[in-house]
């Protein structure tokens, strides 16, 4: 078969992919800012950007340029050697977030699951907990990743039914309530971590009460437990902060960073820390093949130089606080709540509204791509790069599209 139209390529995905997945009825073929176009010709708006590994736009003419450069020397070392990009990636992104370490990635995943590594031998190694007792704190509704130790405190159950035995050494805790996080931190001294997402994105954009993450650092302090920030969809601007925690002035000791940070062009995360911790891990102890390779190290150093300037930061809070304003303001029926922070919104619809697939459907159908969570929840993350004349377009489709919603 060969495949012209996006109803070829579909069926050519359907057929030979794994049903693992339930795109939009779309098929980029080419980006630009924050614009896509699809096999046929048509543009879209992406109000996506692939769960903020977008962040930067399709196609960032300073990043597609590193890439470039890197390609037409070296695309990839293993650890076994060093490479000219490996160290000063580490030292501007270690400069970024103010820590001693960083240990270079892949995905988003890995840098949850090295977070989880190190918690642990740090527990052992530094806070002395008994060997094989180490225990990590989560939050209900959370989302780090899909690999088997991370589904095991997933509390989605499409995520989780049909993979068991699970890994045991986690515990759940609502998000937003420091309360019970204290009362688990005086119950057990086992404890050496907590993860949190700083924002809760895949819930539906959900930021917690203000004063929340202050009061966590706080308690991990007083407790001797690591407080792991997982920003690999919150950080690098989305929020309209460097990372999420900024907004609080909140320092956790491990962040776990990923999508962003490699500039919409490969997947490129990190785990970055203080010497204490980091320095439990020894030669051997963890790895990756890929993880520091020059092409990623490249690509990383453009984004951590155009994230330095402190000037996408700036744009997300004011692009973000009009879209926020836009979407309260509507005041439509079919909204129960609009909720975010930066350029990052969660649409609650009332149950009475229907599925919110259907309304992505739609507009998709009205070139502007936005994905459901959680069934009622549309969320928007547009590009941080986007016009402001863009942002209304879209804003004015969204808006549209949800008034004509027949209440049931």
């Amino acid at each position: 078969m060969s495949a012209t139209t996006s109803s070829d390529f579909g069926a050519l995905e359907h057929e030979w992919g794994a049903r693992n997945y339930h795109p939009l009825p779309v098929v980029v073929a080419s980006g630009q800012g924050a614009w896509v176009t699809d096999v046929e010709g048509k543009r879209y708006l992406d109000f996506l950007s692939a769960y903020s590994a977008l962040n930067f736009g399709h196609r960032h003419p300073g990043i597609v340029a590193a890439a470039h450069k890197q390609l037409d020397t070296l695309s990839l070392t293993s650890r076994a050697t060093m490479n000219d990009q490996l160290g000063p990636f580490l030292r501007d992104l270690c400069a970024l977030c103010d820590m001693d370490l960083a240990l270079p990635m892949n995905t988003g995943a890995e840098a949850v699951e090295t977070s989880l590594k190190t918690a642990r031998k740090w527990g052992y190694d530094i806070k002395g907990v008994p060997d094989g007792q180490a225990k990590i704190v989560v939050c209900e509704n959370n989302f780090h990743g899909r690999t088997t130790t991370i589904i095991s405190f997933s509390g989605d159950p499409s995520a989780r039914d049909g993979f068991g035995p699970f890994t045991p050494g986690f515990i759940t805790v609502p998000f937003g309530d420091a309360t019970a996080l204290e009362a688990l931190f005086v119950s057990d001294p086992t404890i050496v971590g907590f993860l949190v997402e700083p924002v809760q994105g895949e819930a539906g954009v959900i930021v917690p009460p203000t004063g929340y993450l202050r009061r966590v650092r706080e308690l991990c302090t007083q407790h001797g437990v690591l407080m792991i920030a997982d920003e690999i969809q919150s950080g690098f601007g989305r929020t309209g902060a460097t990372f999420a925690c900024d907004h609080e002035g909140v320092r956790p000791d491990i962040y776990c960073l990923g999508k962003a940070l490699g500039g919409g062009i490969m997947p490129v995360s990190a785990v970055v820390s203080h010497a204490e911790v980091l320095g439990v891990l020894t030669p051997g102890t963890h790895g990756s093949t890929f993880g520091g390779n020059p092409l990623a190290c490249a690509i990383g150093r453009e984004v951590l130089r155009i994230m330095a300037t402190g000037e996408l930061q700036e744009r997300s809070r004011a692009l973000g606080k009009h879209m926020l304003a836009r979407l309260r303001d509507a005041g439509l029926p079919a909204i129960e709540e609009a909720r975010g922070i930066g350029l990052w919104a969660g649409v609650q619809l009332f149950a009475e509204a229907g599925p919110a697939r259907g309304y992505c459907e739609q507009m998709v159908g009205r070139g502007v791509i936005v994905k459901d969570t959680h069934a009622t929840t549309l969320r928007l993350a547009p590009p941080l790069v986007i016009e402001a004349a863009d942002l209304d377009l879209a804003l004015d489709t969204v808006l549209d599209v949800l008034s004509q919603a027949k209440m049931v």
